[in-house]
């Protein structure tokens, strides 16, 4: 059943989803594809800079790009064909587990969203209950159980193991799972957002939407010496991020923060934060970040980019423009068309 937020919500996208932050993994950087005299143009002396030197160096990469804007715009679509082939196809290991209980949760997680809902509440309160790390406004907190996680990552490994079709969650992650179109959204994500994870955006971020998020995207990634190993420097299509370890034995890997986005790469110096399972970074999304490589091992991790149609439909975070909307399935990007508003509808 959905929620009443989603029922009488209805979310967009906004049109720079297939011409902006394209990541070339080669070179290490996001591109902006309009057209191909465009491209060669603004990024053909900063990919020779980077080692693209030849006409065929800089046609595969063109060919890359080409592909990426076509899986962009089918996306609604396929999206919404592999969700229906997976609810039809796939038996879960866990059933009980796509509904979010009470249980999952960690009992320090739950005295804390306590708090936040409390009449006395500040963040200076909040603050002495949550682990604030050396990156400004990025906590540690716990949130799930170990059985809970463990749990989680057999019903993950279940369904990489079966034959249903699986989407990529985004440019960077080659290897992951979709949460929506394995089923978790309404009944697990929703409720994660709305009864827990808003009450202390709300005091943790109200500056960036933390008080208004009514939407989101979920999803887990993997890390594997045989697969992806790190996350380049980026920063997330949110108001704010929870990324939660579910574990798996691996070494290094710490996740490092800069500053956010606006800031030049040169004015900026990162710190590293560990992660360890069970436990949730919270941070907001404009803020630059990554993953080094792990040494060993495999390692999991569950993000939920959590967004405000408020703070989004005035500057699209990802363009930097009036959002330019254009339809989209479920929960889309988290824009919306209200009455009076000034987005533009394609």
């Amino acid at each position: 059943m959905k929620s009443e937020e989603e029922e009488i919500t209805r979310f967009y996208s906004c049109q720079c989803f297939t011409t902006d932050n394209i990541f070339v993994d080669e070179y290490k950087i996001h591109v902006s594809f309009v057209s191909e005299l465009q491209f060669k143009r603004d990024y053909a002396a900063i990919l020779k800079g980077r080692g693209c030197v030849t006409e065929q160096q800089l046609e595969d990469v063109l060919n890359k790009i080409s592909q990426e804007v076509a899986r962009r715009r089918r996306l609604s679509v396929t999206s919404v064909a592999r969700a229906a082939l997976i609810q039809d196809a796939y038996q879960p290991l866990h059933p009980r587990i796509y509904h979010l209980q009470e249980s999952y949760l960690d009992p320090k997680f739950k005295q804390i969203v306590v708090y936040c809902e409390s009449s006395c509440a500040n963040v200076e309160g909040l603050s002495q209950q949550l682990e604030e790390l050396a990156a400004p406004r990025v906590y540690r907190l716990p949130v799930f159980t170990t059985a809970f996680c463990e749990e989680l990552l057999e019903e993950l490994e279940h369904f990489e193991r079966s034959s249903c079709p699986k989407g990529r969650p985004n440019t960077m992650n080659n290897y992951g799972i979709l949460l929506n179109e394995l089923g978790f959204d309404n009944n697990f994500i929703t409720p994660l957002r709305e009864r827990y994870l808003r009450p202390l955006a709300s005091l943790l971020y109200p500056d960036c939407g933390g008080r208004s998020l009514d939407s989101h995207k979920a999803f887990v990634v993997k890390y594997d010496m045989d697969e992806d190993v790190d996350l380049s420097y980026h920063y997330d299509n949110a108001e704010v991020t929870l990324n939660v370890s579910l574990g798996r034995d691996f070494t290094e890997g710490n996740l490092y923060f800069g500053d956010m986005r606006q800031v030049p790469l040169s004015d900026t110096e990162c710190c590293e934060v560990s992660h360890k399972a069970t436990e949730g970074l919270l941070h907001r999304g404009q803020h630059m970040h990554g993953a080094l490589p792990i040494a060993s091992g495999q390692r999991w991790n569950l993000i939920i980019w959590m967004r405000s149609s408020q703070h989004r439909n005035v500057l699209c975070p990802m363009c930097d423009r009036e959002p330019v909307l254009v339809e989209g399935e479920g929960l889309a990007d988290g824009f919306t068309r209200e009455s009076g508003s000034s987005c533009a509808l394609t």
